[in-house]
């Protein structure tokens, strides 16, 4: 276990619940990328407040805001001001049609531009694929920006933003780091400074191993939520363990990510995570 000094839980300080669910809206594509000119920006805005609102109905218990279609993703250093102005607009909507807890993630692994973004719409929270060490991703060398980006938000003033950090990012080879345990590698986003750590699967969809989420809780004293995979199916034995999920491909339709949020899925999937809050 770490000897780091504790925090504040930030899953029941933000959400207000224990196992908390953070539904995705996986956004249109913003200006500049280069499905953008198959949309106009009010169509990207309607679209992912429309999602916001389905979620808030399903019972979510707060959102996260992604760039999802801004295919192929940009490296964070290559991220323009466009990305981040026009999802904070989105942000700022969603937020306050809905009044939900709110994330953001920009990719690929753009940790300032999440943070500014954050800090103009009032987010409460921001996830960042790769918080320390370093991995190769898609999009290539991804390094940690944990850093940067904590004296980035200090000059902000947004201290209360709260960082929900991946621990073996899915989407990516981590040869660079294998010689270090995954304890290791969860103590490292801990020490700095993380409020929350991400236990995934390799790709979107994929099932996180409970003993992932294991492997990171005993190393810590930060929250650990999964960051894919979690269904109606698997939900008891997989919340259970992990201090809440993110959700995006299994509550929309036909359990696909692109597609609209399914209320009635999300309703499920909703019902059996209340009976894991009975009972843990």
């Amino acid at each position: 276990m770490s000897t780091f000094p504790p925090k504040p839980n930030a899953i029941e300080s933000i959400f207000g619940v224990k196992k908390a669910i953070i539904g995705m809206v996986h956004s249109l594509p913003m200006p500049g990328s280069p499905m953008f000119k198959k949309y106009t920006l009010d169509q990207v805005y309607e679209f992912g407040v429309q999602e916001a609102l389905r979620l808030k109905k399903g019972g979510a218990d707060g959102i996260m805001l992604e760039n999802a279609w801004d295919l192929p993703f940009a490296k964070p250093e290559e991220l323009g001001p466009e990305t981040s102005s026009a999802l904070a607009v989105l942000g700022w909507e969603i937020k306050r049609t809905t009044g939900m807890p709110l994330g953001i993630n920009i990719l690929a692994n753009g940790a300032m531009a999440s943070m500014a973004t954050a800090k103009a719409c009032k987010a409460d929270f921001i996830r960042v694929n790769q918080w320390a060490n370093a991995y190769v991703a898609n999009e290539g060398f991804m390094e940690g920006k944990s850093g940067q980006v904590m004296r980035y938000r200090s000059w902000l003033e947004a201290e209360n933003i709260k960082v929900f950090a991946d621990v073996h990012v899915k989407h990516g080879a981590h040869a660079i780091v294998a010689d270090r345990s995954l304890a290791e590698q969860a103590r490292d986003s801990e020490f700095f400074d993380a409020d929350v750590l991400i236990a995934t699967g390799q790709r979107t969809g994929d099932a996180t191993p409970v003993s992932e989420v294991k492997g990171i809780q005993e190393a810590v004293t930060l929250p650990v939520i999964i960051g894919s995979g979690l269904t109606v199916e698997n939900c008891r034995s997989i919340m259970s363990v992990a201090d809440g999920a993110v959700v995006g491909s299994y509550i929309k339709d036909d359990g696909v990510w692109w597609k609209p949020v399914d209320i009635s899925r999300l309703q499920a999937l909703m019902k059996e995570v209340h009976e894991v809050r009975k009972t843990n």
